[in-house]
């Protein structure tokens, strides 16, 4: 069975890209490049359905707003 899952991406300020699955609670990693960045937040997803099985939360990404205060 294929699913599919929202991935945020962000730079951090040493310069690694982080990943993060907010359909998975505490999935995320980081690398220095997106090419691998993809590739082991795809193997944390693996290993988290491996282990949940089908008993994972059913939740819907919905987006990603940017919002500036003044501070």
């Amino acid at each position: 069975m294929t699913r599919a899952f929202s991935v945020i991406i962000e730079r951090d300020s040493e310069g690694y890209y982080v990943a993060t699955v907010p359909e998975l609670c505490g999935r995320h990693t980081q690398a220095r490049s997106l090419d691998a960045l993809i590739e082991r937040i795809r193997e944390a997803i693996e290993l988290c359905l491996e282990v949940a099985g089908k008993e994972l939360p059913s939740s819907e990404f919905i987006g990603v707003q940017r919002i500036w205060v003044d501070a």
